[in-house]
């Protein structure tokens, strides 16, 4: 790590931190050529492989302007969209892996996305999981209805 003052290229390590709810690492560090003490925070770098070939870092805003558009019209909040792209990269993340698919970051979204809203559920699925006919909504659905009669009731 270069020293922001002098530019000397190392610099030892005085402390280190958890930051971000572990999401990140914060170290102290000191220069051993002009001594002066700098803080730095460290984060794993995860990018994405789209379906042309090109890598890009992870956006959360990706994921929430496109569950925006399937939540277009539905009771849906900005800090719900907000709160599902966070637990999508948390999810993201638990693999271990640096580079993830893009389809697979879409097959990520729909867990949470279902919990949050049903039919928002069903058109962002209806992409991702390539509905071809009605079938494949009927079948989604059905799969939703026993879903919900077999889960408890929930409270609000």
């Amino acid at each position: 790590m270069n020293c922001p003052f002098c530019r000397r290229p190392d610099s030892r390590v005085v402390d280190s931190r958890s930051a971000d709810d572990g999401a990140a690492i914060r170290r102290r560090r000191q220069c051993p050529s002009c001594g002066r003490r700098f803080s730095t925070i460290e984060t794993a770098s995860l990018s994405v492989l789209k379906r042309s070939g090109v890598s890009e870092p992870f956006s959360r805003n990706k994921i929430v302007t496109g569950v925006r558009k399937a939540c277009q019209g539905r009771p849906v909040g900005e800090d719900d969209l907000a709160v599902l792209a966070h637990r999508v990269e948390e999810t993201i993340r638990a693999t271990g892996v640096a580079e993830v698919d893009t389809h697979e970051i879409g097959l990520s979204i729909l867990g949470p996305l279902r919990e949050l809203d049903e039919v928002a559920y069903l058109r962002f699925a209806s992409v991702y999981q390539a509905f071809d006919s009605l079938e494949d909504f009927e079948s989604a659905i059905a799969v939703l209805r026993v879903e919900r009669e077999t889960q408890p009731e929930r409270q609000t």
